[in-house]
């Protein structure tokens, strides 16, 4: 039997490069070895404020993306997290399974709180709730880049502490990080994650844009000191992030990345890796736009939350018989 993965993708902003590579593309490699779960999650979209017609939008581009990329309806379950009833359920167990300072040590809560005058209560809470979007798939594993890691641990400890409560309710997942590529830097600043939500469009490439912006953003890519083209994470963070993007977009190691420009400059490294990014991403491009066209992808979305809800509301029924809370509905009955 297959082990079980989950994952998901926020629709916050048009799909990235970043997301792609350190994403997506791991996500189409893993449907044929796992069976695997993977939702829009609109639920974590809303921890900041978000135009209904924009979100709506953002929803369909993003899942029009992830099948453009090549997930497989035949291989896997892709759904909106707002589709399936169970999510906020146990997600609203999971937030009284967690202590207030649990929540308030995540760093991406620091890091996007910063300077607000103002912040969402789910933006501190939405740990929580990622818990629960996994447990409700008994999932083996969690595919998630470096920056989420700690969010995984948190889901960890969640299931373990309700087991310890109540019985073995949850099955404790592991997170399944990539070797590279995990996590694309920005194209203006390498010490900065490449994000969708980026002031500065400079900084990333989305899956968007057009060849001629492509071509822009990876000429107007920040490089370091010299002009040897070498993998030096800590030297030249900079270089090693276009590297490391040409690598996966082309398909060759960075040992043969680095071979290839030997004793030449930046110019001509940056006008090749442009257009491997550009190869990389036009068929993605084409498909998230046939998609979009003949509105296929909905059905897709249909039958992803019927298959989604199968499984989670049972894993739901569990949680909530282990608790003492009613079950006189049976979840598995709501119909979608």
């Amino acid at each position: 039997m297959k082990k079980r993965v989950f994952s998901g993708i926020q629709p916050s902003g048009i799909l990235t490069l970043g997301n792609y590579l350190g994403a997506i593309k791991r996500f189409v490699e893993m449907q044929d070895e796992y069976e695997a779960f993977y939702c829009v999650v609109d639920y974590h979209a809303i921890t900041v404020p978000q135009a209904p017609e924009t979100l709506r939008s953002q929803i369909a581009h993003t899942a029009a993306f992830m099948l453009g990329a090549g997930l497989d309806p035949e291989k896997m379950t892709l759904f909106v997290q707002s589709d399936v009833p169970a999510h906020t359920q146990l997600g609203w167990i999971m937030e009284c399974t967690a202590s207030f300072g649990e929540l308030s040590r995540m760093t991406q809560f620091k890091e996007k709180s910063e300077g607000k005058e103002s912040v969402s209560g789910g933006l501190f809470t939405y740990p929580a709730l990622m818990a629960a979007d996994i447990l409700l798939y008994d999932a083996d594993g969690v595919p998630v880049g470096d920056d989420q890691k700690q969010h995984v641990e948190l889901c960890r400890d969640l299931a373990e502490r309700f087991n310890s409560r109540f019985g073995k309710v949850f099955k404790v997942p592991e997170p399944i990080i990539g070797e590279t590529g995990a996590r694309i830097m920005s194209l203006q600043d390498p010490h900065k994650k490449m994000s969708k939500s980026d002031p500065n469009p400079a900084g990333y490439i989305s899956l968007g844009d057009s060849k001629d912006e492509i071509v822009k953003k990876v000429k107007r890519a920040v490089t370091d000191s010299g002009r040897e083209v070498a993998y030096d994470p800590e030297g030249k963070p900079a270089l090693a992030n276009l590297i490391t993007i040409f690598s996966h977009c082309a398909g060759k190691t960075i040992d043969e990345i680095v071979a290839a420009y030997d004793g030449k400059g930046y110019a001509e490294f940056k006008r090749d890796l442009a257009e491997a990014v550009v190869e990389a991403i036009t068929p993605v491009q084409e498909k998230h736009d046939a998609l979009i066209a003949d509105g296929s992808f909905v059905q897709i979305l249909i039958d992803g939350a019927r298959r989604a809800h199968e499984v989670s509301s049972r894993v739901l029924k569990r949680a909530k018989e282990a608790m003492g809370l009613s079950v006189l509905l049976d979840p598995e009955a709501v119909r979608l």
